[in-house]
């Protein structure tokens, strides 16, 4: 497994959002999870994701307990080992396509020229070489999620945490997007975990799970 969650609990308040969620993610899977809002997907995502902490249970990320780790060593391993791709691109304005890309590289300290040739690599397997001196309100919404993935990409994590990736997205660029996750997981045998309410993209998964009243059914 590369992500394995036991008896996951989370409240905010005396408002009981999770109720003791188990689930495992093998390596190179796509799992999407569906439910309607308010059921507490986003939340065990961004848990998941090591965002956010439980209150009650363990996660377990490449086979490293994430409970054991100081906050500081949190953000290395986070940064090392999980990418991010969210609804919003998050994408710096005042930078370009490819300084966007290669932010997560600087700070894991690889060497300038590594990053660069790896974010310009990356881009270029996403279509966007012609892209990459543009800065983000020069590109279409689905160039920027095109660019969010690169991003996710840059320091080669093992998995894939995406919230609502097609959300903000019209319908052709929700099907490249459904295409180059699958694409994704053969080229770099990356594990996906999304979040959506997209029935094409719930469909094109290895599982499909629903979440209700703060459990998976």
């Amino acid at each position: 497994m590369i992500v394995e969650a036991t008896n996951i609990h989370k409240s905010f308040g005396h408002l009981q959002i999770l109720k003791g969620v188990n689930l495992g993610i093998k390596r190179a899977e796509i799992v999407s999870i569906i439910g309607k809002s308010g059921a507490g997907k986003s939340t065990l995502l961004h848990i998941l994701g090591t965002l956010d902490h439980a209150d009650q249970g363990e996660i377990k990320i490449n086979d490293q307990t994430i409970s054991a780790l100081s906050a500081r060593k949190l953000a290395a391993f986070r940064n090392q080992h999980i990418g991010f791709v969210f609804q919003f691109h998050h994408l710096l304005p005042e930078f370009t396509a490819l300084e966007n890309v290669c932010i997560p590289g600087f700070i894991q300290n690889t060497p300038t020229e590594t990053v660069k040739k790896r974010a310009e690599s990356l881009l270029t397997y996403l279509g966007l070489a012609d892209r990459l001196q543009h800065k983000p309100t020069e590109l279409s919404g689905g160039e920027q999620q095109r660019v969010a993935v690169a991003r996710a990409l840059i320091n080669q994590p093992e998995v894939i945490f995406a919230d609502e990736p097609t959300g903000n997205l019209d319908s052709a660029a929700s099907q490249e997007m459904h295409q180059l996750i699958k694409q994704l997981r053969a080229d770099y045998g990356l594990a996906f975990v999304i979040v959506t309410h997209n029935k094409e993209l719930a469909d094109l998964s290895d599982r499909c799970l629903e979440m209700q009243d703060g459990l998976l059914i």
